[in-house]
């Protein structure tokens, strides 16, 4: 089984601060997290069982990087994770997904996570089988015989037509290699899965029932692999042909094997808006959801039914039981309406950490225009610079921009950085809408704050239309 990722701590911060603005003690609360799984690996194996993680809640308003702190846990660690919103799910007995269905999801994510690494690691073997597949079908064998010779007829191993045949394979495989052959087209004969297109429409959905009846249906005559004749350019067929057989090289069972131990001991699954199945006054209540009517009742069994999965438990899924109990559980939530002390007791326990977000001011709303390497102003130069347009911000006008969002998060309610991109979309709306019909003396465009200010204006004092436009 692969380790966990081995990046230190700094190095976990360092990477989250490229995208993220400010949050020191998120970024280090889930740097020390994931370190500790590489920490866990490297213990005796007696203790390692008994070394149970240390789950997160990241508690903070909307648009100041909780979810995009999951999203790049996502890309950092090399171990199945999968986020989820607590939103979604319901109480076992209501209509939606049960909390079950976020370790299915983890599962299934563990699986694409080995099989893809599988695929790369056999790709040269497959790239080498697909050439002799194309190469056989540039130089077909002689499968007809000559009227002389009888159904029984072997060809013979070595002679002048061997060594002919030998010596032209060789010298297509040179120009195959060398893409001169890419644009000739082939008939080639290529694996397609055909699945019945009955659907099962059921309350909890397919993941819930436990077998997955579309892989069953796929056994029947009616299903199961088929072949198909397709005429392909060479390139194209190599491609496909290299995807089929990495394919068969790939064990199955080898793939479910190492994904489930994978997510058993270095799963991480982030829950967003945890605080929607909190009620007030539901963590005192002694789990009782609240009011104990209504939809408080699914609230409150919600967080029950994720106890045990926090807790430690077993999920049936269509590759195996899965354990939870070393699979960490990061949680968020902006809660504005409820505490986390809302929650009930039990679950509170088990997230032991609770790491406090801030609001994002005016000078951090400038950073996150400028300094993360996905940062928004880039992202709009890139677009534009497509049609030609030379796009480019002045720092007055950035801090403009910065000055606006954050006086409209007072004004209204505070999204966070989210306000910047209603803020650029509508200062760059004439320009991208006539992007492609500028002539060449208007295609340099510069975003100072005189013309933030003269797009803008209007709306920003209109109070009630800025609420619906911004």
């Amino acid at each position: 089984m692969a380790a966990p990722t081995n990046l230190t701590p700094r190095q976990i911060v360092a990477e989250l601060d490229r995208y993220i603005v400010g949050q020191k003690a998120a970024k280090r609360a889930v740097a020390i997290a994931l370190r500790n799984r590489w920490r866990r690996f490297h213990v005796a194996p007696e203790l390692r069982d008994e070394v149970m993680p240390k789950n997160i809640i990241l508690v903070g308003p909307t648009g100041v990087g909780k979810t995009e702190i999951a999203r790049r846990l996502a890309k950092l660690t090399e171990a199945p994770f999968v986020k989820v919103e607590a939103s979604k799910f319901t109480e076992v007995g209501y209509v939606g997904r049960d909390v079950d269905s976020m370790i299915r999801d983890l599962m299934e994510h563990g699986i694409q996570l080995v099989r893809e690494e599988q695929q790369k690691r056999v790709q040269p073997r497959a790239e080498e089988l697909a050439e002799d597949r194309v190469l056989d079908l540039l130089l077909p064998s002689n499968n007809g015989q000559p009227a002389n010779e009888g159904p029984g007829f072997v060809a013979p191993a070595s002679g002048p037509a061997v060594a002919v045949r030998e010596t032209t394979r060789e010298k297509l495989r040179a120009m195959l290699r060398a893409g001169s052959l890419d644009d000739k087209v082939l008939e080639v004969e290529l694996n397609e899965s055909s699945r019945p297109t009955m659907q099962i429409f059921s309350n909890q959905g397919i993941e819930e029932m436990g077998v997955n009846l579309q892989e069953m249906l796929s056994g029947l005559p009616f299903g199961g692999k088929k072949t198909r004749k397709r005429k392909l350019k060479v390139a194209e067929a190599r491609r496909l042909i290299a995807q089929e057989e990495a394919h068969k090289l790939v064990d199955p069972d080898a793939v479910s094997r190492e994904a489930l131990e994978r997510v058993q001991s270095s799963g991480i699954v982030f829950i967003d808006e945890i605080d929607k199945v909190a009620s007030p006054g539901g963590g005192t209540a002694g789990g009782a959801g609240g009011g104990g009517h209504g939809p408080d009742v699914s609230r409150g069994g919600v967080q029950r039914d994720l106890l045990p999965l926090v807790e430690g438990s077993t999920v049936t899924t269509k590759y195996g039981p899965v354990k939870t109990d070393h699979i960490l559980f990061i949680a968020a939530g902006a809660f504005h309406v409820a505490k986390v002390s809302d929650l009930i007791p039990e679950l509170q326990g088990r997230f032991p950490i609770r790491v406090e977000l801030e609001p994002l001011t005016q000078a951090d709303l400038v950073r996150v225009l400028t300094e993360p390497k996905n940062a928004l102003t880039r992202q709009v130069v890139a677009l534009l610079a497509t049609e030609g347009v030379e796009l480019s911000f002045e720092q007055s006008g950035v801090q403009e921009l910065a000055r606006i969002a954050a006086q409209l998060n007072e004004r209204a309610q505070n999204i966070g950085a989210r306000r910047l991109h209603a803020v650029v979309e509508k200062v760059l709306e004439e320009v991208s809408f006539g992007a492609s019909e500028l002539d060449e003396g208007n295609k340099k465009v510069v975003i100072d704050a005189e013309y933030v200010r003269k797009k803008l204006e209007k709306i920003i004092e209109d109070e009630d239309l800025s609420r619906y436009i911004l």
